[in-house]
This record gives C-alpha cells, structure tokens and sequence, in this order.
C-alpha cells in the first residue's frame, strides 16, 4: 500500500436483494428490439450494426433506438419507460 489508499474489494458485502432476469424470448422473429446509445464514443455505430444484424439475421421487425443524456447518467426514467411499454427486447451499447 504504498500510495495509502488501500484495497477496496467490489465483491465484498453490498446488496443482498436478487434481482430476477426477464424472460427471454426463444425468437426474434417479429420481435421489437429497443437499443440504448449509452452516448460514449463509437456507441452509436456499434448499435447501428448490431440492429442491422438483428434484423437480417434473425427477423427482428422494428428497431426502436434511443439515446442517454450522458453516459455518466442513468437513462431518463421516461425513456425507460416507454422502452418498457414498446420493446420486446432491450439491448444497452457501450461505446469505447
């Protein structure tokens, strides 16, 4: 510890509340595919090919893509929201 700052483990303690994963749907075919730009450098790109994929590959029928205010902030709870209401599935892109 020569700087004085200690180690701080990030698995030690913290919450104790499991949080449940959604269901999964089997397909995508005709399914709608919300992305999220996280706003960091590149994401907007990476989203834009991953999208593309989606529906070439696997019949994803509408991509809904919306954009955070700053990748240091979560995303506004009403786009959370209407993600929620829109989407059958949600995919966060994080950019370099």
């Amino acid at each position: 510890m020569a700087n004085g700052l200690g180690f701080i483990d990030p698995s030690a303690g913290g919450g104790k509340e499991t949080i449940l994963l959604a269901p999964r749907p089997t397909d995508l075919s005709g399914k709608v595919v919300g992305l999220l730009d996280n706003t960091k450098e590149q994401a907007g790109i990476i989203l834009q090919t991953v999208g593309e994929a989606l529906c070439e590959r696997y019949g994803v029928e509408t991509l809904i893509v919306r954009r955070k205010e700053h990748y240091s902030k979560p995303a506004a709870a009403e786009t959370i929201e209407e993600m929620a209401g829109q989407v059958d599935v949600a995919i966060a892109g994080l950019g370099g």
